[in-house]
C-alpha cells in the first residue's frame, strides 16, 4: 500500500510552524496562528525520511525500502474568517531497495500456470487415447510415448521451478534512485474545514524486476472536518474529557496508474481521527482509522472489496525541525488470485526542516 504520505506530512507541517504537527496535519481545526486576510507567506521545507513497506498478506512477503529527500515549499494566502488557501509542492530523489512504492491493492495475475496445466492435461489425454487405441500393435511406440511423457513431466517440473520469470524471492538489495514529487492545492474556508486536491507523481528511472520505467501517477481529493476546537494539550492542564476537542472526520479518495499507463484502481477512506499534544515539548500524537472501499482496475479481474485502514503518527518539534514517525496499516479479509487475506504495513521515520 499501500504507500508513504511523506510529502503530504512534510508540506502540511511547514506552513503551520507555530502549530503542533497534529494540528497542521488536519486533525485539529484551531489552536494555531493563522494569516490575516490578504496576507501572504512562503515557507521553504526539506524533509528526509526512511521508510519501508511490508505486504505480508501476499505470496513471498514482498518488501520495499527507501530513503527520500524532498525539497519544496508552501505558498499560503490568508482569507476571511480565519481561512486560507495554500499551494504546496516538493520534489526529490528516492533511493530504492527492493521494489518501488506502488498504489495500494496492486496485484500480479499470472494465468500461465492455468494455461499450461490445461494444455498439459489436454495433450496428455489425447495422447493417452491414441495410445490406448494403438496399444496392441505399437508396444514399441508405447515405450517411446512413456519416455516422451516422462520428458514432458520433467519439462513441466522445470517450468514450475522457473517461476515464470517472476522474482518471488523479492530481493531487497539497493536497486536505483527514482524521482518522487508532490503537488497540492488546499482550501480552508475556516479553522475547522479543509479541502485538498493532490497529485503524487513518481518516476521510475529504469526497468528492473517488476518495475517499469516511466511515470506513476496518483490523484487524490480529501476533506477534513474538525469536530472540536483542536486545543488539546495535556501539558496545559487538559484532561481526558477534553479529547473530544481533538476529534476529526475525514474522507480521502485516491486513484492510481502504473508507469506503463495501466489503471490500478481507486479507494475511498472515510476515517475518524484523534489528535492531541502532551509533554513540555508539545509532542504530538495522531490516531485515525476507518474502512477502505477499494475498487481494483479491470486488469486484476477482482471484485470491489472493503478493507480496514488506519494510521498512527508521532511527531516532536525541535527548534525549526520536526522529528516524526508514522505507521500505516491495512487489513484485508479477501483471499483471491494475486491477493491474500491479512495485513499490509508501511512504517517511516524522518525529519522536516522549515526555514
Amino acid at each position: 500500500m499501500f504507500r508513504s504520505r511523506l510529502a503530504l506530512l512534510a508540506l502540511l507541517l511547514s506552513p503551520f510552524a507555530s502549530m503542533s504537527p497534529a494540528e497542521a496535519h488536519g486533525s485539529h481545526g484551531g489552536g494555531g496562528e493563522s494569516l490575516e486576510a490578504g496576507e501572504f507567506d512562503f515557507t521553504p521545507i526539506i524533509t528526509i525520511e526512511g521508510h519501508g513497506g511490508f505486504d505480508i498478506n501476499l505470496e513471498g512477503d514482498p518488501k520495499h525500502y527507501a530513503i527520500d529527500g524532498m525539497f519544496g515549499g508552501v505558498f499560503e494566502w490568508g482569507l476571511d474568517n480565519g481561512g486560507s488557501f495554500a499551494i504546496e509542492a516538493a520534489i526529490g530523489p528516492a533511493l530504492v531497495w527492493g521494489e518501488a512504492e506502488h498504489f495500494y491493492g496492486k496485484v500480479h495475475i499470472d494465468d500461465h500456470d492455468d494455461d499450461h496445466e490445461e494444455d498439459h492435461d489436454d495433450d496428455h489425454e489425447e495422447d493417452h487415447d491414441d495410445h490406448e487405441e494403438d496399444h496392441d500393435d505399437h508396444e514399441e511406440d508405447h515405450d517411446d510415448h512413456e519416455e516422451d511423457h516422462d520428458d514432458h513431466e520433467d519439462d513441466h517440473d522445470d517450468h514450475e521451478g522457473h517461476d515464470h520469470g517472476h522474482d518471488h524471492s523479492h530481493d531487497t538489495d539497493f536497486k536505483r534512485t527514482d524521482i518522487k514529487g508532490f503537488l497540492q492545492a488546499r482550501y480552508a474556508p475556516n479553522d475547522r474545514l479543509s479541502i485538498a486536491l493532490s497529485w503524487n507523481p513518481y518516476y521510475v528511472t529504469k526497468d528492473q524486476g517488476e518495475d517499469i520505467q516511466g511515470l506513476k501517477n496518483e490523484l487524490g481529493a480529501k476533506v477534513t472536518w474538525a469536530l472540536g476546537d483542536g486545543d488539546v494539550n495535556f501539558a496545559l492542564g487538559d484532561g481526558i474529557e477534553d479529547l473530544v476537542n481533538g476529534v476529526y472526520l475525514s474522507v480521502d479518495h485516491r486513484q492510481g496508474w502504473e508507469s506503463d499507463g495501466m489503471y490500478v484502481g481507486n479507494y475511498t477512506d472515510p476515517r475518524v481521527g484523534l489528535g492531541f499534544t502532551f509533554g513540555g515539548d508539545e509532542i504530538s500524537l495522531m490516531i485515525e482509522a476507518g474502512p477502505r472501499f477499494y475498487v481494483p482496475g479491470s486488469y486484476a479481474g477482482l471484485d470491489p472489496r472493503t478493507d480496514l485502514a488506519g494510521e498512527i503518527e508521532l511527531s516532536v518539534p525541535v527548534g525549526d525541525a520536526t522529528l516524526f514517525v508514522h505507521w500505516q496499516q491495512t487489513y484485508s479479509w479477501e483471499d483471491a488470485p494475486g491477493w491474500g487475506e491479512g495485513w499490509q504495513h508501511h512504517v517511516g521515520t524522518g525529519v522536516t526542516f522549515t526555514f
